[in-house]
């Protein structure tokens, strides 16, 4: 099998390439990069992408789909599906499922999952400590052995110093990276929002910022002694930015990630008590996220990760205090890097395709993955940075309809897919202009 995706604007930080270029996909694989001018290949489907950005496959490290134990808010197959619909070939899932994800046989039956679905690429991330308790180490070995590409205790922020002292040394043996969600619960307590202002004006519980800022500096310490590949997952905060950087200047292997809502949404969204503005960490005050956008300028921050958490409708739908955290992302997340991060002029394509490709890849170690060279995974997205377009939460392809970006309009979007070679999905505004050459 051969596509030829053709006429094309190729974007590859991998290999310093950034050239209108034809990219030639054999049998799964990147076969090779060909001028415009080169003759099609025999037999292959040719994708027209005049216009269009060509880059590596989109990476998106923090998701939660939810199977097994929570299949009425998202499946394995439903998440994937929503994914390649957003531009995301590969993601990588949490482990708080029901049973978690702490042991081989769990993380087994995700892979097998993610094949029968045949969409998005699915790598599991397995859990730190036995049931996310953060009481006894999970056995790491024999996840990884099964195929974990991390572990963390994502939503159960491992309480200890000393335990996750432990989980750096035991992870460090078997190469894998340790997320973790930084948060000092004795500080968050029962919060609900970030703690300021706006928390005080609508009598809500806050979570400061300080809960979030003390786990990264105890992580970025322990990341020293242990010699660990740590990674802050969504960092949300100046503080917990600063810690990274800190650390990057240091020298240790600590990288981070922010998600699209924490740069595009800050507290004062709270205000009218909607559900969907309601995620944990929470959304932070304005100054907060300035320092997200001036990071994410200066190459502080690694990557971008939707942290997609789905639930169900009548979960969402109770009081405030009461709803669960957590909104869905997948979808929306390039639409938003592009309004408030490319359109802007606080990041170019080039680091674009670097926070949510080649980053990706490189801090999980995916091989084949965040790259075009030859020989490397068919993974494809195509990018539009012009279309304009609206997102209807009723046509999403998640289960659950979780969002506070229903009914917005963006300008720049991913409008094609590919999987190995497979185009798994076109926007509609592609459909009059593709076309396939037998």
């Amino acid at each position: 099998m051969r596509l030829l995706i053709a006429n094309g604007y190729l974007i590859d930080p991998s290999q310093g390439v950034k050239a209108g270029r034809n990219l030639l996909i054999e049998d799964g694989r990147v076969a090779g990069i060909l001028n415009y001018s080169d003759d099609v290949p025999e037999g292959a489907e040719v994708f027209d992408a005049a216009g269009l950005i060509v880059a590596p496959g989109f990476i998106d490290l923090h998701v939660h789909l939810r199977e097994p134990g929570q299949e009425y808010k998202e499946t394995i197959a439903t998440g994937a599906a929503a994914a390649v619909a957003g531009g995301w070939t590969s993601v990588c899932a949490m482990p708080n499922t029901d049973p978690v994800n702490d042991n081989a046989a769990v993380t087994r039956f995700i892979i097998e999952q993610a094949e029968r679905a045949q969409l998005a690429n699915v790598f599991p991330i397995g859990a730190i400590t036995k049931g996310s308790r953060g009481e006894e180490l999970a056995e790491m070995g024999e996840m990884r052995e099964a195929g974990v590409v991390a572990v963390s205790d994502d939503g159960r922020p491992v309480p200890s110093a000393g335990m996750m002292r432990r989980a750096m040394e035991y992870a460090r043996g078997f190469d894998l990276p340790v997320v973790d969600h930084c948060e000092d619960r004795s500080l968050a307590a029962d919060g609900v929002m970030h703690e300021g202002v706006w928390s005080l004006r609508l009598g809500l519980r806050g979570i400061p910022a300080l809960a979030e800022e003390l786990d990264a500096w105890r992580d970025c310490a322990l990341a020293e002694l242990t010699g660990a590949r740590v990674h802050l997952a969504h960092v949300s905060t100046r503080g917990a930015i600063e810690a990274v950087r800190r650390a990057k200047e240091r020298g240790l292997s600590v990288t981070c990630e922010v998600t699209p809502h924490h740069f595009t949404l800050t507290d004062e969204a709270v205000e009218g008590y909607d559900t969907n503005t309601k995620m944990n960490p929470p959304l932070r005050s304005r100054d907060h996220v300035q320092a997200i956008l001036d990071a994410l300028s200066d190459g502080t921050i690694d990557a971008i990760a939707t942290d997609h958490a789905p639930h169900h409708a009548d979960e969402k739908a109770l009081e405030f205090d009461r709803a669960p955290f957590g909104i869905t992302g997948l979808e929306t997340a390039i639409g938003l890097a592009f309004d408030r991060l490319v359109h802007r002029g606080i990041i170019g394509l080039d680091r674009l395709v670097e926070l949510c490709s080649t980053n990706p890849a490189r801090i999980f170690k995916l091989e084949g993955r965040g790259t075009l060279r030859p020989g490397a995974w068919g993974d494809v997205t195509i990018l539009d940075p012009n279309l304009r377009w609206t997102f209807d939460a009723r046509r999403s392809r998640s289960k659950s309809r979780n969002t506070p970006f229903d009914g917005w309009t963006f300008q720049g979007a991913a409008v094609a897919t590919i999987v190995a070679g497979r185009v798994l999905y076109t926007h509609p505004s592609l459909e009059d202009r593709r076309r396939a050459i037998a």
